[in-house]
């Protein structure tokens, strides 16, 4: 008597292996992005409270020197290696700023779309992608 797995056998088995694996990649997939997302919200809020750092300081949000000027150094740009800072990302007046981060590299074509961030409406920062995005 032969021992062994028959050709049938062997093709459930693939297939119950195929059907697991299109369950749990995306998953997975969704699951790093949404790490990248994470990223990108601390990169902003860490930004947003040097913002407020600058402002305790000086008389404006934006970039001055000379008199009535502080002391300091501005902040520089948040940085995250999946969100970029496009051109006109950042704008800040005296009393007001907005922060946008665009998805870039391996985020790029995210379905969260930008963050975008600001001290006037008092939030947090929210995607302008899928609204499940902002819970």
């Amino acid at each position: 008597m032969q021992r062994g797995f028959t050709l049938i056998e062997l093709m459930i088995v693939v297939i119950v292996i195929a059907v697991l694996a299109a369950i749990a990649i995306p998953n997975y997939l969704e699951q790093s992005k949404k790490g990248r997302r994470a990223d990108a919200v601390r990169a902003m809020g860490a930004y947003q409270l040097e913002l407020e750092r600058w402002r305790a300081e000086n008389p404006s949000y934006a970039n001055c020197s000379g008199s009535p000027c502080g002391s300091g150094t501005y902040p520089t740009a948040p940085t995250s290696e999946f969100y970029t800072v496009p051109a006109n990302g950042i704008t800040a007046s005296a009393t007001a700023y907005s922060i946008t981060l665009q998805p870039s590299g391996k985020q790029a074509g995210d379905r969260c779309g930008n963050l975008e961030g600001n001290n006037s409406d008092k939030q947090k920062p929210a995607w302008s992608g899928a609204a499940d995005c902002n819970q």
